[in-house]
């Protein structure tokens, strides 16, 4: 007659939360030592910061400009423009959470969601934040949640597949091959969306109802967004076009594209954008007139796509050479090789590098405070330059500066961390 025996789990103080102290924070006396030197640097900051950021501080230098550091000298009566595109945006991430396309953007949309629903909130006089401001605020989190349950229907995707042969052109790159017609149709929505806002956000010249805002008036947050979102997505193609020609077989074209890519890593992007603000402009013909901002997004896509290409060609070295053997002995060409075979895992082995030089390039775009450009800190340096009673309000303004790049910037440090885990990076 059998016995059943009781199985044992492990001890408490090796699983969950007092496992993991024990196992990251107190496995040797030197990691209790540094975790003891933590806590007490840690508890110094608090105890230094906490009362002058709730205390000392005087936050009006913030809440009186908030138009200024978030769209800098856009018409008043023209911003709705910039709130429309917002909204959009914000529905299209609803409707590819509720597509289940991808738990990134997902999680993306519930945190926009949030966000914007407590800024609608924040308990701020009208005068700072205007009824008007409150609506549109509560509309990001509203156009997130009827995406979401609109695009749910399979009937609507049903009407739209009758329409897809227009875009069946997405369905040729290996990214989307297979993939439901939900997807090909978001990813055109979100690329057709991007020229859709540019063409929102300047309007059109003797149009009433959307009159040309040119682009000096914009600024702020909205400008640091339209240089690092156009500089990625430029800098992107032209950095992978880059890393094939280095490594192409044609003398001419690998001679080109390495004297490019040396020459652009060899200077400053400070030198980039004073080249194309002060020198371009006399190789160019005078019914050619290229505007500030377009310039310096030309600066700062060259030296990214430099910067890409590296990275891509690091990426196009780590793929073994007995794949393209194959795909050679299976018929294929050597463009439907690179496309299909190698690219996507050359693009896969380097998504750590790439998201992490899209990260400084969203920093860089401070940078074109130095050519008189008013992104969101050289907005934050005119407040305080050109208003007397703010010019001991520096500390403030930079805080708010720091946490607006520290949110942006762990965002796309924490969407990296999620694609190599849904991909698989790193893991053989």
């Amino acid at each position: 007659m059998s016995t059943a025996t009781a199985v044992l789990g492990p001890p408490r103080t090796s699983v969950g939360v007092l496992g993991w102290v024990r196992g990251n924070l107190l496995s040797t006396w030197y990691n209790v030592l540094f975790t003891v030197l933590a806590l007490v640097v840690m508890l110094v900051l608090v105890w230094v910061s906490v009362p002058w950021l709730f205390v000392d501080a005087d936050w009006t230098v913030i809440t009186e400009n908030l138009k200024l550091f978030f769209v800098g000298q856009y018409p008043p009566e023209q911003v709705w423009r910039v709130s429309l595109g917002v909204v959009w945006l914000a529905f299209l991430f609803g409707v590819t959470w509720g597509t289940g396309a991808s738990g990134v953007m997902s999680i993306f949309a519930r945190v926009i969601a949030i966000g914007f629903g407590l800024a609608a909130l924040v308990p701020l006089p009208l005068d700072v934040v205007s009824i008007t401001a409150r609506i549109w605020l509560l509309a990001v989190p509203m156009a997130v949640v009827v995406g979401f349950f609109l695009f749910q229907d399979e009937s609507i995707w049903s009407e739209l597949r009758d329409f897809s042969r227009p875009v069946a052109v997405v369905a040729r790159f290996s990214l989307f091959r297979g993939r439901s017609p939900q997807i090909r149709w978001l990813v055109v929505a979100w690329v057709l969306s991007f020229f859709a806002i540019l063409v929102l956000l300047r309007g059109f010249e003797g149009l009433s109802w959307l009159p040309l805002v040119g682009t000096n008036a914009w600024g702020g947050l909205l400008l640091t967004f339209l240089l690092a979102v156009l500089g990625i997505v430029a800098s992107f193609p032209l950095g992978v076009l880059l890393a094939l020609g280095r490594r192409s077989n044609l003398p001419v074209v690998s001679v080109l594209c390495t004297m490019f890519i040396e020459g652009v890593r060899g200077v400053p992007l400070v030198t980039l954008l004073f080249m194309t603000q002060v020198i371009l402009p006399l190789f160019l013909p005078e019914n050619l007139p290229i505007d500030r901002i377009t310039r310096a997004f030309l600066a700062i896509t060259l030296f990214s796509a430099a910067y890409m290409a590296e990275n891509v060609r690091a990426g196009l070295q780590s793929v073994p050479t007995g794949q393209i053997e194959a795909a050679k002995a299976l018929g294929m060409s050597g463009f439907g090789t690179m496309l299909f075979i190698v690219l996507p895992q050359a693009l896969r082995a380097v998504i750590p590098a790439i998201v992490g030089q899209f990260i400084g390039l969203f920093k860089d775009t401070s940078l074109v405070v130095i050519v008189g450009l008013l992104d969101i800190v050289g907005i934050g340096r005119a407040v305080v330059q050109a208003n007397p009673e703010w010019i001991d309000a520096q500390r403030e303004v930079y805080v708010f500066l720091g946490v607006v790049f520290w949110v942006f910037t762990y965002a796309m440090s924490y969407a990296s961390r999620r694609l190599e885990t849904t991909l698989g990076v790193g893991v053989r």
